[in-house]
Formats: structure tokens, sequence, C-alpha cells
């Protein structure tokens, strides 16, 4: 049996800086008519930074939904019409000052799917080369470098509470171990 929800009608009911919120009316598999609130977003991309000695780089930065800092992964928002990976090539750059040798595509997370429109596209960075961060005038965060396992243990322990961080951790931790281990140009040089 295939489920479906078929939108009959929708309103907008909030235009915000970058999301929008409808409410929709849906007709679902019973024929019933239900309300559906859906919180539009424009995407993001989230990308884990890993050394060629197994370390990974993610952020620490205030969240004012949670009033609290976060580490992280490095992410960002997705500018109209922005392709993913260029889009990840440039919050690396941004908020790590890092550029990659080497971007694997993790695939697409639906952050919320019961509420949200968001996809967020998640990659890999290795081979990685330092630079300068760019950050935004209104950006605050610090780069922590933790290793690759700590973090893993970190997101089973409950000491991560980030989604996308988490699911990147544990996606790049099998991607590595896949790979036999590579982190990187360097691992060929030991």
């Amino acid at each position: 049996m295939g489920y479906f929800e078929k939108k009959l009608s929708g309103n907008v009911v909030y235009n915000g800086i970058i999301v929008s919120v409808r409410m929709d009316k849906a007709e679902v598999a019973s024929g019933h008519i239900v309300n559906r609130e859906v919180v539009d977003h424009p995407g993001g991309v989230a990308v884990l930074p890993v050394d060629g000695e197994g370390n990974a780089y993610l952020v620490r930065q205030f969240r004012y939904p949670f009033m609290k800092e976060m580490l992280e992964v490095p992410a960002g928002k997705l500018e109209p019409g922005e392709d993913p990976l260029e889009c990840a090539i440039r919050e690396l750059k941004e908020e790590t000052g890092f550029t990659a040798g080497e971007i694997i595509d993790m695939h697409v997370i639906y952050a919320s799917p019961g509420i949200s429109s968001e996809v967020l596209h998640a990659y890999l960075a290795i081979d990685l080369s330092s630079g300068q961060m760019e950050l935004e005038e209104d950006e605050f965060l610090s780069v922590e470098k933790w290793p690759l396992d700590e973090l893993l243990e970190m997101c089973l322990n409950g000491e991560i509470h980030d989604g996308k961080t988490i699911i990147t951790i544990m996606k790049a931790t099998e991607i590595l171990k896949r790979r036999g281990g590579y982190f990187g140009k360097q691992d060929s040089d030991r």
C-alpha cells in the first residue's frame, strides 16, 4: 500500500529572514482533510574536515534557541541557486580557513521531515590545506581540533546533540574505515 498526502491549498503565515511558514490543507490516504504546518527553508550544507592524522575540526558557537554554546560541524545556508558543493567549499573556508584536496559527497539529510523542507547536503573534506578564516561580521565561533574516534564516542555517549554533526561524524567514520583509514595525502607519506 502506498501512502500519500495531496496538497489542496497553502497559505504563507510568516515570512522571515531565512524561513517562511505555511499552513496547508492536505488530503491523506484515508480521504480525510488535515492541516499541515510547513517551515520552508532554503537548505544548507554540513562539511566535516578531517586531516591526515584522523583529527576533525569542529566549530563551537552560541545557538540562540537553546541559549548555549554547541560543538558542531562547519555548516551554512545555501544562497538562492547556489550549488551545494560550492557552498560547502565556501563554508569550509569561511568557518575554518581550510581548503580541501578532496571533498566526498555524503548525501543529503532531511533535518526534520515532519515539519521542515530543509535539506542538508553533507560532505567530508580531506587532504586539507590551512588558511585564514573569513567569518561574516555577525558570526562568532571558534575552531576546535578533535580526534575523529573521540568525536564518535561523544556522539554515542550523548555529549554532542546537533543532528547534522552526529550524522556527518558517523558517516565520515564509516567512509574512512571503508577506505582503509585514508585521511588524506599524508597517509602515503608515512
